[in-house]
């Protein structure tokens, strides 16, 4: 018998097959360059942003600190991680759908979070291997990870790795395909696959590579769907990962726009409605 535990399928956490999730783009938290020492107006565009999503029909949303520029290279102060329990806690009051965290580029304080606000998956940036970004050399922590996964006694969370994660290279250069399989060999339970930036298309021919090779394992599109290219997307993705489509004037840091929301999710249905008919 295999010592590789059962993952949970994506319809198991979130209800519906090819789920998409709305980004939460937290304004600067305390610590960041640009945090202007008032928290509120961070939760309040948060919260804005949560309850627009999910009028407008995703399935889940993930809160991420994306207005923390620079990003630690690694593990975060217990700032960031107090004013994201803090948050996360807060959104996890105003919306019914299933909330993730992102900690940029620390999923280990990511599953702290996650464990305490009864969040229902962490997205993990960094997860295996060594990559090089903007902030230095960052090594995976999926080790660690899954040992507080265990000192928790948390099964409940779920682990969505990124594999060559936007913004970054890998240390050593390989292909994408089997990056995945090192985050499915260390007890992933979904691989995210993105284009260069924040954004920014991912390629197709990616996804499909990635799927190709690991067929029964949940891939996500993690950057650039869209209203254009979301079918082509999902005929190999299991689901979705969506910001900047959703926001005003398809801008990443402008608030959610309800009707780009609505526009989008129709396609989706549309293709979930083709997935049901045929069986």
């Amino acid at each position: 018998m295999s010592y590789l535990r059962k993952r949970a399928r994506l319809v198991d956490i979130f209800g519906v097959e090819k789920p998409i999730i709305g980004m939460v783009h937290l304004l600067p938290l305390p610590g960041s360059g640009l945090y202007d020492g008032n928290l509120e107006p961070v939760l309040d565009r948060a919260i804005r942003d949560a309850r627009a999503l999910e009028e407008g029909g995703v399935d889940a949303i993930e809160v991420e600190n994306f207005g923390d520029m620079t990003y630690f290279p690694g593990k975060v102060e217990p700032e960031t991680v107090a004013a994201m329990t803090y948050i996360a806690s807060e959104l996890s009051h105003e919306v019914s759908i299933p909330i993730g965290i992102c900690v940029l580029t620390d999923p280990y304080s990511a599953f702290a979070i996650a464990h305490v606000v009864g969040a229902s998956f962490i997205r993990a940036t960094v997860y295996t291997e060594a990559i090089v970004d903007v902030s230095g050399i960052i090594q995976g922590p999926a080790h660690r990870i899954q040992r507080l996964k265990k000192l928790l006694s948390d099964d409940r969370v779920k682990i969505f790795a990124d594999v060559q994660i936007k913004h970054s290279v890998p240390l050593a250069p390989r292909p994408i395909e089997e990056s995945a399989k090192d985050a499915f060999y260390f007890l992933a339970d979904a691989v995210i696959v993105s284009g260069r930036f924040t954004g920014e298309e991912t390629p197709v021919e990616k996804v499909k590579r990635v799927k190709e090779y690991l067929p029964e394992f949940p891939i996500l599109v993690g950057s650039g769907a869209n209203p254009k290219n979301i079918r082509k997307l999902l005929q190999y993705a299991d689901g979705a990962i969506v910001g900047t489509t959703f926001k005003r004037d398809r801008i990443t840091t402008n608030p959610v726009d309800v009707k780009n929301v609505k526009e989008f999710m129709e396609i989706v249905k549309s293709i979930r409605r083709k997935l049901e008919s045929r069986g």
